[in-house]
């Protein structure tokens, strides 16, 4: 089931239909001339803005399959970035090298964890022109996930951790944190098949124990314009605390019955809000 909070959120059911401006190869265009010109800044206005999928915690690009394969039905061109995992200011800054390859407008998107993320790496970024929240962290400055995941109960995720402290070159320890595999489906993932839920349990990826304890220190949610999907069936941050999140934020909210695991079980829903936030935001 989904619902939908507040008059003016909605959620688009139906994937938007193509629009396409072919350039033009005749003599006008080759030539240069004011027709080819114009023909070209048409085509420029008509362009997709380029989506930017930012996976969390437990997880890694493969995890955004589906919502791309919709996308690219679409015609929006996609980047899955590779999330280190390491740190909210880190990672931000990895993905600030993502966003200054890509050229023109984009939609940025954040699963869980990479809602930190895209967070901070949006901030001042004048070609981010719209933010999307996918079962996600919205922290304030000074919050970290830990702190947010915490603020109503809910979460099972520590009692399914596996942590492994390893020894860092400068000599000092850390420690990455996994789910064991066995619980990783209940946990993480209970709308998705079985065996999909194993093959996503023997490839997460660890996040830094201290990632999810370091405060953000900006914001880019308080400047633009926000979606959030919020999933009422999480383990992994409650409903309650996203529904906190997405209200402070002044989101438009969609809710669904969904595990932590959304872009993989509703993969539809969560394309057709990224194209409803793309929509909105690029004309």
């Amino acid at each position: 089931m989904v619902s939908i909070k507040g008059g003016r959120k909605r959620l688009v059911t139906g994937a938007a239909s193509a629009v396409t401006a072919g350039l033009a190869f005749g003599a006008f265009a080759l030539s240069g001339t004011a027709n080819g010109a114009a023909e070209a800044a048409e085509a420029a206005r008509h362009a997709k803005p380029t989506i930017v999928l930012e996976h969390g915690a437990f997880a890694d690009g493969s995890s955004w399959n589906g919502v791309i394969a919709d996308l690219h039905a679409a015609g929006y061109p996609v980047v899955a970035a590779a999330n280190p995992l390491r740190g909210p200011a880190s990672d931000a800054a990895a993905l600030r090298t993502v966003l200054d390859h890509v050229k023109g407008p984009k939609v940025l998107v954040g699963h869980s964890y990479g809602g930190n993320v895209i967070s901070q790496a949006a901030t001042d970024d004048p070609e981010v022109k719209a933010l999307v929240y996918v079962a996600a962290f919205l922290p304030a400055p000074g919050e970290s996930a830990l702190e947010l995941t915490g603020k109503y109960p809910g979460s099972t995720l520590p009692d399914a951790l596996d942590p492994v402290t390893y020894q860092q070159a400068d000599g000092s320890t850390a420690t990455d944190l996994f789910i064991q595999q066995d619980k990783f489906r209940d946990q993480f993932a209970a709308d998705v098949p079985s065996e999909q839920a194993a093959l996503m349990a023997a490839e997460q990826r660890p996040v830094a124990q201290a990632a999810l304890e370091e405060k953000a220190t900006t914001a880019a949610w308080k400047t633009k314009p926000t979606w959030d999907i919020v999933t009422t069936r999480d383990l992994n941050i409650p409903a309650a605390v996203q529904r906190f999140m997405a209200k402070r934020a002044h989101a438009h909210t969609v809710e669904i019955a969904a595990s932590h695991s959304v872009a993989v079980s509703h993969p539809h829903l969560v394309a057709d809000v990224i194209e409803e936030a793309a929509r909105a935001t690029v004309r």
